[in-house]
């Protein structure tokens, strides 16, 4: 990495190097396996100016987005998050009939389906043209594009300013912080608010949540980096939520900085406490390589104790942050026989880069296997009383993060 993307800087530190893996969203066909798969490094630095921890645009979003593997709608959990994000942000902002919501990265329309329920006029703003059809046939108006500072002036021309921008698990996914940044601010109105969730690199850090590093994710923020990024593109973050989602997220409120005002006192508390942990300067990065090789010994450990002892263990799931994990450890199919999924499109494909099948969930009660690799532990409560019924033969859940925990369940 030769700059900071954010504020071009040179001087950049390792945070930690997974080595190369293939993209994490490109499942394999069976007539893909014996093709060539490429690989990318992935190695995660800091810069020391404006401590933004990124890895290198090695692939772009067109190659990642333009057609999309993740549904949200299949995350129980997520839409329910959503939902309860529309209802409170319908009431404290005041939105209307007369009121305009924009979501950029909207998916499959899995949270402006409750800003059309509320008669609340929105529009979609999603590059994947597969998902933003499932959005579409859902009654949510999709405009299937890139946010740049050309298409939100085009989209503001057409619709007039948003009241709300909604910006969840996007901003990670850009390596062009300041135009996006631009995009957003075209598309706000300049007394209107910006919404942003994205993973909290202090829970990251914390919690060795290192799955969560993977290609199209181009950049993790702190409150700090996130301050700067939004900056540059005319935005101020008025407020600050922390939140439990991917392990641990922030939500930044933001508004055109004319009218931002100073910043809330929440806000500098999460600012005193990531200084105090040590991510505004290069000590809280120092031992997190070291932790994530103790991750990875102690996930292989397992496994390969039950495959010497003769049990069988199956994953659930088939997520970004899964296969950085299989791949970092070396998993393969003699240690994992196969994961399941309960999206169809992933249905008889293969992960990438260690070729495990990808199965329908069903097939976990069919074969009752000993233990059930949890690779969204993320999702823990909801995926617990999901798994539930493993428990009729005694079999047991592993989550692999922050360290590897078997958990035994009741039916």
């Amino acid at each position: 990495m030769t700059s900071c993307r954010l504020c071009g800087s040179t001087s950049t530190a390792s945070v930690v190097d997974l080595g190369a893996t293939p993209p994490c969203e490109r499942f394999l066909t069976e007539e893909q396996l014996d093709e060539r798969e490429l690989t990318y490094p992935l190695h995660l630095r800091v810069c020391t100016s404006c401590w933004l921890a990124q890895l290198p645009a090695l692939i772009t979003p067109e190659e990642t987005f333009t057609e999309y593997a993740y549904f949200s709608s299949y995350s129980t959990s997520w839409v329910e998050h959503a939902r309860s994000f529309v209802r409170d942000a319908t009431t404290d902002l005041r939105l209307g009939p007369d009121s305009f919501v924009v979501e950029v990265a909207s998916n499959d329309g899995y949270l402006l389906r409750h800003v059309v329920s509320q008669g609340i006029r929105c529009l979609g703003i999603e590059p994947s043209a597969n998902v933003g059809d499932a959005a579409r046939a859902a009654g949510v108006p999709t405009h299937t594009a890139f946010l740049d500072p050309r298409t939100g002036a085009a989209v503001r021309a057409e619709h007039g300013p948003a009241d709300l921008v909604v910006a969840n698990n996007v901003y990670a996914h850009v390596p062009d912080i300041v135009g996006f940044t631009k995009g957003l601010r075209a598309l706000v109105a300049d007394d209107g608010w910006v919404s942003i969730e994205v993973q909290h690199l202090l829970t990251l850090v914390e919690n060795v949540q290192y799955d969560t590093i993977y290609h199209e994710h181009f950049q993790y923020y702190t409150v700090e980096s996130a301050r700067r990024a939004l900056g540059s593109g005319g935005l101020s973050v008025v407020d600050v939520e922390l939140l439990p989602t991917h392990g641990g997220s922030i939500r930044l409120w933001a508004r055109p900085a004319e009218v931002a005002g100073e910043p809330s006192a929440r806000t500098a508390d999460i600012l005193a406490r990531e200084k105090a942990e040590g991510l505004h300067e290069l000590s809280g990065y120092s031992q997190f390589a070291a932790r994530v090789a103790l991750v990875r010994r102690s996930l292989l450990s397992l496994l390969i104790a039950a495959a010497e002892r003769g049990e069988t263990v199956v994953g659930y799931g088939a997520p970004g942050k899964g296969n950085t994990l299989l791949n970092h450890c070396g998993i393969r199919p003699d240690l994992l026989a196969y994961t399941v999924d309960r999206n169809p499109y992933k249905h008889g494909r293969y992960t990438p880069g260690t070729r495990i099948p990808i199965l329908a969930p069903e097939q976990i009660e069919i074969d009752r296997p000993d233990y059930v690799l949890v690779l969204p532990w993320n999702l823990r409560a909801e995926l617990t009383a999901q798994l539930s019924y493993v428990g009729e033969w005694g079999g047991k859940l592993i989550f692999p993060i922050p360290h590897p925990e078997i958990v035994e369940v009741k039916s």
